[in-house]
């Protein structure tokens, strides 16, 4: 069972998604939520007699028949004597696994190999490269993976448009569903910090841009691309042909339209400028302000 006061951040619903996720293989498991007013039910960090007799007398009430409770808390041996049944402690004194639910909402970068993949997606620490074209957004997003030791994602632009010049709004929609299925199968690795080269928004832009209308895009590839920083590349630097570019006027106006979709969908975003050494360096400093706090 799930616990949720009305006083927590994470819903039951997200919590038990988890947890279905995790132990989906697993038979004979039935997961449920418990929503509660602190009001009523009293909580506490700290083991309470006091608190352990109200929580028995619920326990009781929705678990007649039950005749243990496992638990890793001090209080598993009080809420056990009030409801008459046994307790079996699970690795009480931290020794198996040296981690905790505060430990986590304190520290999830530091506690990240403790956390079920299922988990992994929603504690991710993403950070997108935006920017127009030929302002060094792979290039910067490849030398950040190596330099964080992260998991990264390249755009999927260029997989499915050989040429900037040549698409049509079906790749648009093909290219915003690849890149959010790549992002969701990053977020789930070794690496709790997850670099990512462009996203839905620069999609959107292009289609804004050639088309004067925006592709139709399911709300889960929104939430798969939000991010907890943007880097925005200014194309204050040389601007490069590779034959498969717009020209630099269009390249330039495109910057525009960049930003007008930012702006629209009030994604705030850190200015990067300066030399290719400048760029690289202001955005080490900023995620790794990020991942300290």
């Amino acid at each position: 069972m799930i616990c949720c006061s009305d006083k927590e951040l994470l819903p039951a619903s997200v919590r038990q998604k988890w947890m279905a996720t995790t132990f989906e293989h697993v038979p004979n498991i039935e997961i449920i939520t418990f929503d509660y007013n602190e009001d009523e039910l009293p909580g506490t960090s700290v083991t309470s007699h006091e608190v352990s007799a109200v929580w028995s007398e619920t326990f009781k009430m929705l678990f007649p028949d039950h005749s243990l409770v496992i638990t890793s808390e001090p209080y598993g041996d009080l809420v056990a004597g009030f409801m008459g049944i046994e307790h079996i402690p699970f690795d009480p004194d931290k020794k198996l696994y040296p981690v905790s639910a505060a430990k986590i909402r304190a520290n999830a970068y530091g506690n990240w190999n403790y956390l079920p993949e299922s988990v992994k997606e929603d504690f991710i620490t993403k950070v997108v490269i935006l920017g127009t074209e030929s302002t060094g957004k792979t290039t910067l997003t490849d030398k950040l993976s190596k330099h964080f030791q992260s998991a990264y994602v390249l755009e999927a632009g260029r997989d499915v448009v050989a040429d900037s010049n040549d698409f049509s709004m079906e790749d648009l929609e093909l290219i915003a569903s690849i890149h959010a299925e790549r992002i969701a199968d990053a977020s789930v690795g070794k690496s709790p910090l997850l670099i990512i080269d462009t996203d839905i928004h620069i999609t959107l832009s292009y289609a804004q841009f050639v088309f004067d209308k925006l592709p139709e895009v399911d709300e889960v590839i929104y939430k798969r691309n939000k991010a907890d920083l943007y880097l925005y590349l200014n194309n204050d630097v040389e601007y490069v042909q590779d034959g498969t570019r717009l020209s630099e006027e269009d390249r330039n106006l495109l910057d525009h339209s960049h930003r007008e979709i930012l702006a629209r969908h009030k994604v705030r975003y850190e200015e990067i400028t300066g030399t290719w050494e400048e760029r690289f360096s202001k955005s080490i400093a900023l995620i790794e302000k990020l991942i300290s706090r």
